[in-house]
């Protein structure tokens, strides 16, 4: 005789968020951005706050959304596109801060850009060093301060564009995975169905 299969669980596995790299970019981008507003970013200016809440929201709906997942695939598509939408309002305040200050934003494929892409920088420690190699690289400079800047917005220009890439991947996984096994409603009414056998 065969084994007899396992029922299916009704909250199926959920969580594992921090295995996530979207979840740990999130939070690089996170701590980074506290770092970058502290240096750059006047405390007064509603700008800090904006900036620190929209990074801090772009990774806690990660979290959140990977919790939620239990018992509403809805509510964790929802979630992670809530946290995409923060990478992207994130975004547009770094592109604010070069523009504002008339200071160069690096295209995608610039070596710069190719050069953080490249070195994966996984803690604060190993971005400070990345942003150190770039501001070394062009010490014909004149302005040391504007040319730390310029590379400490696009840097997190670069960290946050791989995010949101990488949270739309995300989002089409999730979207896939709900069509094809539907969710919670779905999923109770099996376990019920196989119970009643």
């Amino acid at each position: 005789m065969g084994k007899k299969a396992m029922p299916e669980p009704l909250i199926p596995p959920h969580g594992g968020y921090r295995k996530l790299v979207t979840y740990q970019l999130g939070v690089l981008i996170y701590d980074a951005t506290v770092a970058f507003c502290e240096r750059y970013i006047d405390r007064r200016d509603r700008t800090f706050d904006q900036m620190v809440q929209a990074a801090r929201s772009g990774v806690a709906n990660i979290v959140e959304g990977s919790e939620a997942a239990a018992t509403s695939k809805k509510t964790e598509l929802k979630l992670t596109n809530v946290a995409k939408a923060s990478q992207e309002e994130l975004l547009f305040d770094y592109e604010t801060f070069l523009r504002q200050r008339s200071l160069p934003e690096w295209s995608a494929d610039s070596p710069e850009a190719l050069a953080v892409r490249q070195a994966r920088p996984a803690s604060l420690a190993g971005l400070r060093r990345i942003m150190a190699v770039l501001v070394s690289d062009k010490s014909d400079k004149a302005d040391k301060s504007d040319r730390k800047a310029e590379v400490a917005a696009n840097v997190m220009i670069v960290l946050i564009n791989q995010e949101t890439y990488l949270l739309g991947r995300q989002l089409a996984r999730q979207e896939h995975d709900f069509v094809t096994e539907g969710g919670f409603t779905e999923r109770l009414y099996r376990v019920r169905s196989e119970h009643r056998k």
